[in-house]
């Protein structure tokens, strides 16, 4: 009985143990889920703390940057978000918050807004258990760099996407250039700070990447790139990874063309302030969050916070940002991430790259670019002799190899390919410019801006322009015009053919000249040159960066200095031959024939013996040295990148008396050695070496003249403070040097630092001959026009000033400090010279 009654009395607890169980199930319902992400990059957020405002429960968010909160009921607190180096969060539970609860959940991205480093104080401690971290972490630096393995290599994956933000669709669709593409702005998206963005192009990359430590070799085979609109082979080359440097354990990080110092520096302590935050463990694994902040303003540093795993001290993932004060133009925002993955050998390897970059000309509430580059690299192979195999095929220390197939890859490759499938708005992108490219009003437009900004127009196979060359003025010509008219790849992709016609209508006479260039080879390039020219010689318009005929000029020329009229009828041809190895070999034929019409010694003062004054024939061979040079190529031109190593030249030139009525017999030789380099963190420095003899008795127009500059444009292959044809050597040498400090001073003046002035220096200095026989030719006693020759004295030229004015301006103050007297010819011994260029 008693047995019975306890059974009935166990049942009904059990049973009404479950009725309150399911009701209080039942009653926590109500679901809050989300991630954290930085407002930015977009990147997860791990570890954020979480706290309600006016309660004592709070947790963190999982190493995903994830959260998940239940409630019997939804809460009307406040919700607030914290996380090292951004603005607090303020998730507020109002009407407007829970009207987007879906079935009793309310699913969220909350993103954070960089922010609070600067406003920290600084406490002296006796114990700097941040500065101990720092310590360890770089001891380790040889065990946990990637350039410590003797070699490896992977497949890398890379993916560009660039966005207009500020985009106002009601704003731009009233331009009637833009009104014929209004499906465009379907994509318009909004950033998280409210911005409108449209995103504009995407291109893709994939490729293996090979590399040895001893001796050194890097090796990339570009497998597949997807890229609508651009098919130039010289571009795509830049798409892999060979040119992305960004190793957060080197002591500097590239920016652009500046270089960063790394928080994980052998001498960060120097720079930075780091603090210990944390540590949370992940797959059983504990990881130490530290952050670290400028010393000082101004300086070439960032911001930012990393994990490190505290057994290896290697760095499992690291942010790091661009804060308002840093000395570089053009960009709003920046964040670098790296991430990095525990291979089964134990060991740290990177495994994805992160780059997102806000850039503007004019302030971020502008129209703007977004850049988005993703980097993720698999199949890890590291110390491996199939790696040595693969990088024995090289014939060069790093070679970049783009398959014959990379252009064509169909969509079925990607979709296999891919290490990340695309989101639906990177879809979009592709539909959109495949739409575009498609428009015959798309061209027209796209035409017309390239002919505006680039003063060319292609119109079916020929090419007009320059525009800037359509009209000029000087005293001898009066008004000058000109037409240009050349063809493009359509009429041929190996032969390009360009002539100019032009008129002066004071000296009423006609100008003109007639190119042709011949592509045998692209890769590495053999061409055929030949031109035939009559107009006046403008000379060293190859070092000007505005020509004597250009419309500019007419504003700048400096006062009370002649211009100098010699006319020069050209013939030349050349042929010229590249090697893989950097080598490159110029045979060339010239005839000239000079006649000075204005402020020049006349013709008739230099009579010969047999043939034609001033009528020369010559042949020359050029070898030029530029190891692992880069270029930017179209069809048939290419724009040089530079060298990581000095580039030299040699030239011999010979000079033939009785070809083609020629009247000189001659012997040039010539040469110079160049480079740039980046001193981080003292900015950089560019030299020119040079120096040149010549074997005979020649008019002055074919001595080495040296190069003057004429207009108030600064030309830092000229000197500045001398004029054209003021001296003349037939033996010379000189030396051109600048060191571009970067803020230097000005980062200890709050306005300058704020306006981003930077500080230079240079010095150009000239020692120079001349023979007797020459001085007897081109300097005789009833000549009007005196020359001059240094005579082994030291030509030299000093300056400073400030860079980087409105970003765009710099202003050049230069001292000439010797020789001493001036010459007859009007020059000064100070001037102020100014210059235009687009750097970050």
């Amino acid at each position: 009985m008693a047995g019975s009654l306890l059974k009935k009395v166990l049942i009904a607890f059990f049973i009404i143990l479950n009725l309150l169980t399911t009701k209080n199930l039942f009653s926590q319902n109500k679901v809050l889920k989300g991630t954290i992400k930085d407002a930015h990059s977009e990147e997860l957020i791990p570890f954020a703390s979480m706290k309600f405002k006016n309660g004592t429960a709070g947790r963190l968010s999982d190493s995903a940057g994830a959260f998940t909160f239940r409630f019997q009921e939804w809460p009307t607190d406040t919700l607030v978000i914290t996380y090292v180096g951004y603005e607090d969060y303020f998730l507020v539970f109002d009407s407007i918050l829970l009207s987007r609860v879906k079935n009793n959940v309310l699913d969220i991205s909350i993103h954070l807004v960089r922010g609070k480093f600067t406003n920290e104080v600084v406490v002296k401690k006796k114990i700097d258990r941040g500065l101990l971290m720092w310590r360890r972490i770089v001891k380790k630096k040889p065990l946990n760099d990637r350039y410590r393995f003797e070699n490896f290599s992977y497949e890398l994956y890379n993916k560009l996407e660039i966005d207009l933000k500020n985009v106002k669709r009601e704003k731009w669709q009233k331009y009637p250039i833009i009104k014929n593409f209004g499906f465009v702005f379907d994509n318009v998206d909004t950033t998280e700070e409210g911005r409108p963005f449209l995103p504009v192009y995407l291109t893709e990359a994939i490729s293996d990447y090979y590399y040895q430590k001893d001796p050194k070799r890097r090796r990339e085979i570009i497998k597949g790139t997807k890229t609508l609109g651009v098919s130039n082979e010289s571009v795509l080359q830049f798409l892999g990874g060979m040119d992305q440097n960004v190793n957060f354990y080197s002591n500097f990080i590239p920016v652009f063309d500046k270089l960063f110092i790394s928080p994980l520096s052998d001498n960060g302590d120097n720079y930075y302030r780091y603090k210990v935050l944390d540590s949370q463990f992940v797959n059983n694994r504990r990881l130490i969050h530290m952050s670290f902040t400028p010393k000082r303003v101004g300086e070439n540093t960032f911001e930012g916070d990393c994990w490190v795993h505290d057994t290896t001290w290697a760095v499992q993932k690291m942010n790091l940002r661009l804060s308002k004060e840093a000395n570089i133009n053009y960009v709003d925002k920046l964040s670098l991430i790296q991430e990095f993955k525990l291979m089964p050998d134990g060991t740290w390897f990177l495994s994805r790259d992160k780059f997102v970059v806000d850039l503007s000309l004019t302030g971020e509430k502008t129209l703007s670019v977004i850049g988005r580059k993703t980097t993720t690299y698999e199949n890890i192979v590291f110390n491996d002799s199939s790696v040595v195999n693969e990088l024995a095929k090289n014939n060069l220390i790093e070679e970049t190899i783009v398959t014959e197939n990379a252009k064509h890859t169909p969509d079925s490759f990607w979709v296999e390919a891919r290490h990340e499938p695309l989101t639906v708005s990177e879809q979009k992108i592709y539909k959109t410019i495949d739409t575009l490219l498609s428009l015959p009003s798309f061209q027209k437009t796209t035409k017309l801006l390239n002919f505006l900004a680039t003063g060319y127009l292609n119109t079916g196979n020929y090419q007009i322009g320059p525009w800037q060359n359509w009209i000029y003025a000087n005293v001898y010509e009066g008004m000058r015009l000109r037409w240009d008219l050349g063809t493009n790849s359509g009429f041929n992709k190996r032969l390009n053919l360009h002539g100019y016609v032009a008129y002066g209508f004071k000296d009423k006479q006609f100008k003109g000249k007639l190119e042709a260039l011949y592509i045998l080879k692209r890769s590495p390039r053999t061409s055929l040159y030949a031109s035939y020219s009559k107009d006046f010689d403008r000379a060293q318009t190859y070092y000007a960066e505005i020509s004597q005929d250009n419309i500019f000029a007419l504003a700048i020329r400096k006062t009370g200095v002649p211009i100098k009229f010699l006319m020069m009828e050209e013939g030349k041809a050349s042929i010229y031959k590249q090697w893989k190895n950097g080598f490159s070999v110029t045979l060339g034929a010239d005839r000239k024939i000079y006649n000075p019409v204005m402020n020049l010694p006349e013709k008739s003062l230099f009579s010969v013996k047999s043939g034609e004054a001033l009528n020369t024939f010559e042949t020359s061979i050029q070898v030029r040295f530029a190891y692992l040079e880069k270029y930017l190529e179209n069809t048939f031109f290419r724009t040089s990148l530079g060298s990581p190593y000095p580039i030299s030249e040699i030239k011999l030139t010979k000079g033939m008396s009785g070809v083609l009525n020629s009247a000189y017999n001659y012997t040039k030789i010539s040469g110079s050695v160049s480079d740039y380099m980046k001193i981080p963190p003292l900015g950089s420095i560019y030299y020119n070496v040079f120096a040149g003899k010549t074997y005979g008795t020649l008019p002055y127009m074919f001595l080495d003249v040296a190069p003057g500059n004429e207009i108030y444009y600064y030309n830092k292959y000229a000197f500045s403070l001398m004029n054209r044809f003021e001296f003349l050597h037939d033996q010379y040498a000189g030396i051109n040097f600048e060191h571009n400090i970067g803020n230097g001073l000005f980062r200890y003046i709050p306005l300058t630092r704020k306006l981003k002035f930077r500080q230079f220096w240079n010095t150009k200095l000239l020692w120079g001959s001349l023979s007797d026989a020459n001085k007897a030719l081109n300097m005789p006693a009833n000549s009007a026009y005196k020359f001059s020759t240094l005579d082994g004295k030291t030509y030299m030229e000093i300056g400073t000033g400030v860079d980087n004015i409105f970003k765009v301006f710099r202003m050049d103050l230069v001292w000439r400090v010797f020789p001493r007297p001036l010459p007859v010819e009007k020059v000064s011994r100070f001037g102020v010279f100014f210059s235009f260029r687009l750097a970050f």
